[in-house]
């Protein structure tokens, strides 16, 4: 009788332990909800980058499809960085239970360890086909001591994407709005994407920001805006109720001036904002300083390159005297902007700058 007692009673003492171990387990609150999928997403951090892409399992079925699996959220931005006229799909992924925590309409979020952010850079006009061909895959990955930077090379069979560490240049023929193109295609480093996503000598992010996210986008649940989208998702804390947001650059119902800041902020303020590796130059380009012509380079004069005879970075009403514009419109490694990310002259964008500097008055004499 007495050992029976003894047994019930150390029984009922490990049971209790048991259960108020549990109820204050901060790794149990990690968890997804019991009704809740799991992602199937397969990230080691101490053992990322992987060797291929497919071993991270962010897509399902046929890897050329990107068809994303549970928890890696398509989304997209209001302008788009010029990349050689390649096309971008892009995609996010947590860890379960970690969230952002949003800072302001021009920073970017504070992601949690364990963020993946996945660019896919293609062309859907290839060849004499006119076929989709998938030319890399880059990941920006959190660990614990920052971001990491990870791009994968397509095969020509589109069956497997491989880490490459070197870079190299690809031959890529398209059809550009009719237009016959063709261009080596550079692959970059770690170190060259080093040079364009830092702040402050500090790897980051250059996109995901909300005044860059707050638009609608189609789901296939249905459309929502992406902040609110990452929000139900458990990706983002949350968001305010008036965000100054960016335009699509080639949407022409907005303002030109709006177009063109959104299109700076886009393309070069990761370089020529505070912080940034250009800060010295007198031009503060990211979308929340660009209100002033002065920020815009307007009658600033160039403090460490002239080719020709332009006196400012920008001089109203005068295309061919403003150092922006030169930058833009040449292909010389030495001269152009931005010096890595193009081959060849974004002739939309640089028509945009052109109308932009006509528009305005001289007043730098």
């Amino acid at each position: 009788m007495k050992n029976n007692y003894f047994f019930n009673a150390v029984t009922f003492i490990i049971s209790s332990l048991c259960f108020i171990s549990c109820g204050n387990d901060e790794d149990y609150k990690q968890l997804p909800p019991d009704n809740e999928p799991v992602s199937p997403v397969t990230l080691n951090l101490d053992a990322v980058p992987y060797a291929t892409l497919s071993e991270y399992n962010f897509y399902e079925g046929d890897l050329k499809n990107l068809s994303p699996v549970y928890k890696v959220l398509p989304y997209n931005l209001n302008s788009e960085l010029f990349t050689d006229y390649a096309l971008k799909k892009r995609f996010i992924w947590m860890p379960a239970g970690s969230k952002a925590t949003y800072i302001s309409d021009s920073k970017i979020p504070d992601f949690p360890v364990g963020t993946v952010l996945i660019k896919n850079f293609y062309y859907d006009t290839v060849g004499p086909e006119n076929s989709t061909y998938i030319v890399e895959t880059r990941l920006m990955i959190k660990k614990a001591s920052g971001w990491i930077f990870a791009t994968y090379v397509w095969n020509d069979e589109q069956t497997e994407a491989v880490l490459d560490t070197d870079g190299h240049a690809l031959r890529i023929s398209w059809n550009q709005n009719g237009a016959a193109m063709s261009t080596n295609y550079k692959v970059p480093t770690p170190q060259d994407c080093l040079k364009c996503h830092q702040l402050n000598e500090t790897p980051v992010p250059v996109g995901v920001k909300p005044q860059n996210l707050n638009k609608m986008y189609a789901y296939a649940d249905g459309t929502k805006n992406q902040l609110t989208k990452w929000i139900d998702a458990g990706y983002l804390d949350t968001k305010p109720n008036g965000i100054i947001a960016t335009v699509n650059w080639q949407d022409e119902t907005q303002p030109l001036e709006l177009r063109v800041r959104s299109y700076l902020d886009i393309n070069c303020a990761h370089c020529h904002s505070l912080g940034t590796s250009c800060d010295y130059t007198p031009m503060e380009l990211s979308f929340a300083q660009s209100e002033t012509a002065f920020n815009l380079g307007v009658c600033r004069e160039p403090v460490d390159f002239v080719t020709g005879n332009q006196q400012y970075i920008v001089k109203g009403g005068d295309v061919e005297g403003s150092l922006m514009h030169f930058r833009m419109s040449t292909t010389i490694q030495s001269e152009m902007m931005p010096t890595l990310g193009r081959t060849v002259v974004h002739q939309e964008g640089l028509e945009l700058i052109e109308d932009w500097i006509n528009s305005l008055e001289n007043t730098c004499d």
